[in-house]
């Protein structure tokens, strides 16, 4: 395939390994991401519409900040909103406890942006049409289809019916459709991620880590079938990632999440960020990811906001011994406390203190950043990679697909690879499955994804799609009609009778 070579350097990770490697260069080393490099501009391809997409896909409402957060991962029993009891306390009522407000701003937020990006990668898809494509432009049409399919898969899940706009929009009336179909909604990322599939390769040479791959768009294609436990398609679609051997599971856990880990060998899609010492809080180089959940503390310990907090309920949610669980709660205490109550946090032999008004137990071990970049940039976490879809989370997603076929070896497989790189070397721990029994077996890839993926986006749309979230939710005031929010009440308004309220919230 014949590429052009147009640079933008935010594409350009930490690493300059590949995907299939392990490790990272020194972050402190890296070139600015986000800025233009105009002697590296090739005329006559799209590639610079499509590098505005990726930083799109920083976008606060879209990954990066509380907005997208407490969509994704506040509404699940495992996260809450975390905080002070008065800082976002509306937040708190709404997607904790389910009061849900067609008026928040945050639900205006996240369909703004979604919307914002798919009209993007629409007026692109328009010029397209003018001439003949070249191979390369083939290639970014498949960036802009993964994107669109990727917003509209947040809407469809988060909102349920939606107005599918899948061309460009001239003024703001053209916007100014009724809701589709699921089902059409569905066909539509079908069809674009059929197509992306189809064109994106399966690897980037080094200098271009980050952009999109087969592997990105079937792993996604892959979390849409699971949504609508197709089985079938699920199976087919997680499996092509996993027989095609670019990933695997050879990165230590305890690796993952740090600045180490990044792009690393299970690195499917990872949303690149940096920081410069002229530009250390940038948005135009990376993203308010950490800052968002770093500790609420003071002086040195000052590192973010403390919002999306693991509760609990989740740290009693992990089997006895996983090491899973030390890398997903970032302990600490508060002003006064003695920090002989909590055991230093790894790698970094740090105790972090936080301010007495903070409600949770625990900060998001996840987002939690190296003291080195720290002092030379900023405490805030502006460089911290945005992790969206990991090769673990496609292999239980073809152990589940298993299991629901019937398919009790492949399951049980699929399963223990996960269990195998938590376990690492300790063989005392989290015991192979063994079992054949259905139930028992569904249960445990359930409980797996659990404590895999804890506070990685998706646990209240696993339990939603396995219908069960009013048993588990239920006590914190979920309903079912809870499992769709409402659309914004400003979209309505502005719709003059167009667009209609979900049902529910009539």
């Amino acid at each position: 395939m014949t590429m052009n070579k147009k640079r933008i350097l935010y594409i350009v990770a930490a690493c300059t390994l590949s995907f299939a490697q392990m490790g990272c260069s020194d972050l402190l080393d890296q070139a600015p991401q986000g800025e233009l490099i105009d002697t590296d501009l090739v005329g006559g391809t799209y590639e610079s519409e499509i590098f505005g997409m990726y930083a799109a896909m920083r976008d606060y409402a879209l990954t990066s900040g509380t907005t997208a957060l407490a969509i994704h991962s506040f509404r699940s029993e495992d996260a809450e909103k975390g905080s002070t009891s008065t800082d976002g306390a509306g937040a708190a009522k709404m997607y904790d406890e389910f009061n849900y407000d067609a008026s928040d701003g945050m639900l205006q937020g996240y369909w703004s942006a979604n919307y914002s990006l798919i009209h993007k990668v629409n007026t692109l898809l328009e010029s397209m049409k003018a001439g003949n494509l070249t191979d390369g432009n083939l290639v970014n049409k498949a960036e802009a289809l993964f994107f669109r399919a990727y917003c509209y898969f947040n809407l469809v899940r988060a909102f349920g019916e939606v107005p599918l706009i899948d061309f460009k929009i001239n003024q703001s009336s053209d916007a100014n459709i009724p809701k589709s179909s699921v089902n059409d909604i569905y066909a539509l990322i079908d069809r674009d991620l059929t197509e992306a599939e189809k064109y994106l390769p399966r690897t980037w040479e080094s200098k271009y880590i980050g952009r999109l791959t087969w592997g990105a768009a079937r792993s996604l294609h892959a979390r849409t079938y699971m949504m609508r436990n197709d089985w079938s398609n699920l199976w087919t679609a997680a499996t092509d990632v996993i027989n095609s051997g670019i990933y695997n599971l050879n990165t230590p856990f305890n690796d993952i999440f740090r600045e180490s880990g990044e792009n690393c060998s299970e690195s499917i899609f990872e949303l690149q960020c940096t920081a410069t010492s002229s530009l250390p809080e940038s948005e135009d180089i990376g993203s308010k990811f950490a800052l968002v959940q770093g500790v609420r503390g003071s002086g040195e310990w000052n590192m973010g906001w403390g919002w999306n907090t693991p509760t609990e309920t989740l740290a009693n949610a992990f089997e006895a011994g996983d090491p899973r669980k030390d890398e997903t709660l970032l302990y600490f205490i508060k002003v006064g406390e003695s920090p002989s109550l909590i055991p230093a946090n790894q790698p970094y032999n740090e105790k972090p203190v936080a301010t007495n008004d903070v409600i949770a137990k625990y900060f998001n071990k996840k987002a939690y950043t190296n003291p080195t970049y720290r002092a030379k940039y900023t405490k805030f976490g502006f460089w911290f990679n945005i992790r969206l879809i990991r090769y673990a989370d496609v292999v239980l997603m073809a152990a589940e697909a298993a299991i629901e076929q019937n398919n009790t070896k492949s399951a049980k497989d699929y399963l223990e690879m996960v269990r195998s790189r938590a376990r690492g070397k300790n063989i005392n721990i989290l015991p192979k499955i063994t079992t054949d029994d259905q139930v028992k077996l569904r249960n445990a890839i359930r409980q797996e994804r659990r404590a895999e993926l804890a506070m990685e986006f998706d646990r209240f749309y696993d339990l939603v799609r396995w219908g069960i979230a009013e048993d588990v939710l239920g006590s914190f005031g979920y309903q079912k009609k809870h499992a769709l929010l409402p659309l914004p009440q400003e979209e309505i308004d502005k719709s003059n009778g167009v667009l209609k309220q979900n049902p529910d919230y009539l």
